[in-house]
């Protein structure tokens, strides 16, 4: 393969991959553009890149069959989505479909760079346990999957089930190992309504980097976890069980569970 690159970039508009171009070399990362998927599959074919950020509509093939494609083909490479079209069914759907971030047009530069921070620690995670997974079973892995009666909407947001038809929703070790360390935590209130998609928390990390956790499921918020603000590090030590962020009573549980992967399929 030739020489690679950090980014490849995938957008019919030009205007846009310059903007992206030029905000990656700001943070020194080196990238190729492409105007459509098909040249982009043929750069794959001979580089190999960090990190792949795509537009969703496009002409000839779209985001959604780009995501599909390098599923077939297995090319592990995180996809950052970005859109114009912005709403919960695509962000849904590109989690879902494998994408590891969301991002709506226009976004800022500051959201783009934690984007893209998230997307090359994502890279690093997922290359450490290949490599540790050729050497031994027995050796630490990266980060620590869901439990296997958990759902999950991409690799952000986990959902299970807890007494009494409530759910318990929380976020991914996965997304905590790729932010950084946990500086401050912004959580919605007693009572707030959430959507399977839409933001439901915000998370500072220790290089002041924004990012945003989009919930797994739809309902309304009957208890935040305060513990995870009164016991240092409890979200990033425990994310699965005494870290969850809310429970909630859910509105569609039945429809919104096919839109997310379950735990058990990970093993």
């Amino acid at each position: 393969m030739d020489n690679p690159k950090d980014i490849l970039i995938i957008d019919d508009e030009k205007v846009i991959l310059d903007a992206i171009q030029k905000i990656a070399s700001l943070e020194n990362l080196t990238s190729d553009a492409c105007l459509d998927v098909d040249e982009a599959l043929e750069k794959l074919e001979t580089k190999s890149y960090r990190l792949i950020i795509s537009d969703i509509m496009m002409p000839g093939k779209d985001g959604f069959q780009l995501l599909q494609i390098l599923n077939q083909k297995r090319i592990a490479t995180p996809v950052i989505i970005t859109t114009g079209y912005s709403t919960l069914e695509n962000a849904v759907k590109v989690l879902y479909d494998g994408a590891i971030g969301f991002i709506p047009k226009p976004f800022t530069i500051e959201e783009l760079i934690s984007l893209i921070s998230r997307g090359l620690l994502y890279q690093k995670l997922f290359k450490d346990k290949f490599k540790l997974s050729k050497t031994s079973n027995n050796e630490l892995i990266a980060y620590v999957p869901c439990p296997t009666k958990y759902y999950r909407l991409g690799h952000d947001s986990w959902l299970c089930y807890s007494s009494e038809g409530t759910i318990k929703i929380g976020v991914t070790d996965l997304f905590l190992k790729s932010i950084n360390s946990v500086q401050s935590l912004d959580l919605m209130k007693l009572g707030d309504s959430i959507y399977q998609g839409g933001v439901c928390a915000k998370i500072v990390d220790s290089k002041e980097l924004l990012h945003q956790l989009l919930s797994p499921v739809s309902g309304k918020i009957i208890e935040v976890n305060n513990q995870i603000f009164e016991i240092k590090n409890l979200l990033e030590k425990d994310p699965y069980f005494n870290g969850w962020l809310y429970r909630i009573i859910p509105n569609n549980i039945d429809a919104e569970l096919s839109n997310l992967t379950p735990c058990s399929s990970d093993f």
